[in-house]
C-alpha cells in the first residue's frame, strides 16, 4: 500500500479531530485516520464504496 496515492478528504480541516484520507486502487478504495496512518486501513470494493457516497449524497442512509 505504499505505492498509494493518498489524499485528505476536503472535508477535512486542518484542526478537525475527524479526519480521513482516501487511496483509489485498481479494484479497492482505501481509507484510513490521517491522525493514526499505520492504525489500520479500511479496504471496501468500488461498487460498494460507490453505493456507500451514492446513498449519503441522496440522504437515504439509515441511522
Amino acid at each position: 500500500m505504499n505505492d498509494l496515492n493518498w489524499r485528505k478528504s476536503s472535508r477535512s480541516g486542518s484542526g478537525a479531530s475527524e479526519c480521513v484520507e482516501l487511496a483509489i486502487g485498481e479494484s479497492t478504495t482505501y481509507i484510513r485516520d490521517t491522525k493514526d496512518r499505520d492504525g489500520g486501513t479500511l479496504r471496501v470494493n468500488h461498487p460498494s464504496w460507490t453505493a456507500f457516497l451514492t446513498r449519503i449524497k441522496s440522504g437515504h442512509l439509515d441511522r
